[in-house]
């Protein structure tokens, strides 16, 4: 496991450890990992593959969460030692054409999946759209007012819960019938960002609404927050390419897994005290 203390990650470790299996998760700082007991946690940092092949001696399977540069080494380190199985968490974002598609995090994404595809292990991509999670950034906002100040009200997103991409990577981590797949994931329903905050008020019991603010405003504050420049840019035109266009639906989730992913009001409503 790469990745293993992040959103996603470390819902894979649960559910692989629950299903039996064994699992060794990489981290730079195993003291400060936190996961959960039974997984044997190891010492290592991608940007440097001499300290992730120790860790993939006697390893089947490999999840991986490369940042950019990093999974070619790995890769070839992982056939050399004989992984058979990669699944890589990716990004739906690889897939659209739309304004703010050319940009450093989709280049990446894209380079490393053709790295996956040309390993010459068994792969699956895992694509998720927006995360619910994001919404956490609007966690001090409500807490202070009620109010989230931002760029886009009307922009829409099919959100996806992490326990969802956790549940879809786990399967294709531990069953056969997934090689070769490119799983887009989303949540069920497309929603503007007004109605996510609503919808998280409606979980707290109290008022949220969205107030927005023009681009410059927010690009000054991101800015301020110290959001890298090109990212700021980046996030301003992918938003105002989805004001009033539906998001994307997709069936994975539940084709893959058996049952419908899950709503935003239940991932509100499971975490809602980030935003107390």
């Amino acid at each position: 496991m790469t990745g293993a203390t992040g959103n996603v990650g470390r819902n894979v470790v649960g559910r692989l450890l629950a299903a039996g299996a064994a699992v060794r998760a990489l981290t730079r700082d195993p003291a400060a990992a936190r996961l959960p007991a039974g997984a044997e946690v190891a010492a290592g940092d991608l940007a440097r593959p001499e300290t992730v092949e120790p860790a993939l001696k006697g390893v089947s399977a490999l999840f991986l969460f490369p940042s950019p540069g990093t999974a070619g080494p790995v890769l070839r380190a992982a056939r050399e030692l004989g992984v058979r199985r990669v699944v890589m968490l990716s990004s739906s974002a690889v897939g659209y054409s739309g304004e703010g598609a050319d940009n450093s995090v989709v280049a990446y994404h894209r380079e490393i999946e053709h790295q996956v595809e040309d390993s010459g292990l068994e792969w699956t991509v895992v694509r998720p759209g927006a995360f619910a999670a994001n919404t956490r950034q609007w966690a001090p906002q409500i807490r202070a007012e009620g109010v989230v100040r931002g760029p886009f009200a009307e922009a829409e997103m099919s959100l996806v819960d992490d326990r969802d991409i956790a549940d879809v990577a786990t399967r294709a981590l531990l069953s056969e019938g997934h090689s070769g797949a490119k799983y887009t994931l989303t949540g069920p329903e497309s929603l503007t960002q007004a109605e996510q905050a609503r919808r998280i008020g409606e979980a707290l019991g109290r008022p949220v609404r969205y107030e927005e603010v023009p681009p410059d405003v927010a690009r000054e504050r991101m800015i301020r927050d110290r959001v890298p420049a090109d990212m700021v840019e980046m996030t301003l035109k992918f938003q105002a390419g989805l004001v009033g266009v539906r998001a994307q639906v997709t069936s994975t989730v539940e084709d893959v897994t058996g049952r419908p992913a899950r709503t935003f009001d239940q991932w509100a409503a499971d975490h809602v005290a980030d935003f107390r």
